[in-house]
């Protein structure tokens, strides 16, 4: 995927480069926006960029409460609160604000952490990638820049 990537940058590189840069920022927010769309889709629908799903919870054995746990996971973290957008001439970002950044990236890279700040009890969280991209993120890139270069035209 990413030779694709980089044959759609060798081939629309020329094209962008005549835009105007309020031109390429406002391609480049409404690429965010689409991105971000389809990452809250896939963290939503608990799938990781390659269509696998989530590894599921584990059971809460160190869990002071008692049930179940009725929410599913991330259910704040893809809300526009969190899951920020930026762009500008250059490029386009989707990222998770700095508050909860540390929880994201233990997630994403399946790394170890304390379960919470009181107890010593670390835990291996296993790999849940929450965003990335994948065939259907390059169409949509893709398709954006080609109705947008069209639009200027």
């Amino acid at each position: 995927m990413a030779d694709e990537l980089n044959k759609l940058h060798e081939y629309a590189n020329g094209i962008l480069t005549q835009l105007n840069n309020s031109n390429r920022t406002k391609l480049a927010r409404e690429i965010a926006k689409k991105l971000r769309e389809s990452n809250r889709k896939r963290i939503t629908a608990q799938r990781q960029p390659d269509g696998t799903s989530f590894e599921p919870r584990r059971p809460q054995a160190f869990r002071k409460k008692t049930g179940k746990i009725r929410r599913k996971m991330f259910t704040k973290l893809r809300t526009t609160k969190y899951l920020r957008i930026s762009a500008n001439s250059n490029c386009a970002t989707v990222k998770f604000i700095n508050s909860v950044s540390r929880i994201t990236h233990i997630h994403h890279y399946g790394l170890r952490a304390r379960v919470n700040k009181k107890d010593d009890w670390t835990i291996k969280y296993p790999s849940r990638k929450l965003l990335g991209f994948n065939q259907h993120d390059y169409n949509t890139i893709e398709q954006i820049t080609i109705a947008h270069l069209a639009s200027k035209l």
